[in-house]
């Protein structure tokens, strides 16, 4: 079963039913059973709306930002949990199951009519003070209406590493996973704008650091695998869709290659998958 209704620009929207049964499609039986618990014993200590996604802080070991979509098939969750098993996190079920029956109300059109209503200059000044505050913020922003990043690799790495040292500031070891959504949705950004090459430099900075740092992944594994499997192959994406030259794409094999010799052992068959790609588009640009 589903719903269909209008977005705020009138685009229509299938809204997907949750019920018990395409929560457990997600999940495991015993994930199931902790959702429903977590559920009963109130750990959602915030959620809202806005269109089709859900956003929740649910309570754990620490505070879990949760997020899913009713319009995607398999709700799209996303949980910034340590869980790296099959599938869905308790967390997420717990808020899936909390919209079977109690799912918050849509607050976009409360939203879009704030927007409408805000006077320019007030508007303006609200978003400036906020840009200059929330650095994430600041960097989509300029992605989306500035010019091209003026940020290099080395500048980018070193705030993806510091989330490596401010995981576990006591120990050398990380034990749960790292939210690099920030880094993602900036290179995505980049890539609806058309700036391969900007969304390049993101995606290059998210490999090095990942494959420096992940000899201290204790835990896991699974979430850093395959935030390092998204970043190389959206590097490879960017580098053969941008404008850039022979020797540009030269450049990016080389990395590559040296990377694969010179980095994890156990990435570097993806770093040589990687290289082999861009040198099959490297001999297109040639011929």
């Amino acid at each position: 079963m589903c719903r269909i209704f209008p977005d705020s620009d009138g685009t229509l929207v299938t809204l997907m039913d949750v019920t018990e049964g395409t929560v457990r499609e997600i999940c495991t039986d015993a994930v199931f059973e902790r959702g429903e618990r977590y559920l009963s014993e109130d750990r959602i200590l915030d959620i809202h709306r806005i269109d089709t996604t859900v956003a929740a802080v649910v309570s754990g070991s620490r505070q879990y930002d949760v997020r899913v979509d009713l319009s995607a098939g398999g709700f799209d969750p996303w949980c910034n949990c340590p869980y790296d098993g099959p599938e869905a996190c308790k967390h997420i079920v717990a808020v899936l199951l909390r919209c079977i029956d109690d799912c918050p109300p849509d607050e976009g059109d409360e939203l879009d009519a704030a927007l409408e209503a805000a006077d320019a200059d007030d508007l303006r000044e609200f978003l400036r003070e906020t840009l200059v505050t929330d650095a994430s913020a600041r960097e989509r922003f300029f992605a989306r209406f500035g010019e091209s990043s003026t940020r290099s690799v080395a500048d980018l790495r070193a705030a993806i590493d510091r989330q490596f040292e401010e995981t576990n500031p006591d120990y050398f070891v990380v034990f749960e996973p790292i939210d690099f959504s920030e880094w993602f949705d900036l290179a995505s950004e980049y890539r609806d704008q058309g700036r391969y090459a900007s969304a390049a430099v993101v995606y290059r900075a998210l490999v090095e650091s990942l494959d420096e740092n992940m000899e201290r992944v204790d835990g896991a594994y699974d979430h850093f695998s395959q935030g390092f499997t998204r970043a190389l192959d959206g590097y490879v994406d960017c580098v053969a869709a941008g404008d850039v030259d022979a020797d540009g794409i030269a450049d990016a094999v080389a990395f590559l290659e040296d990377r694969a010799v010179s980095g994890t052992s156990f990435l570097a068959e993806h770093f040589e998958r990687a290289a082999t790609e861009l040198e099959e588009t490297l001999t297109e640009r040639r011929e």
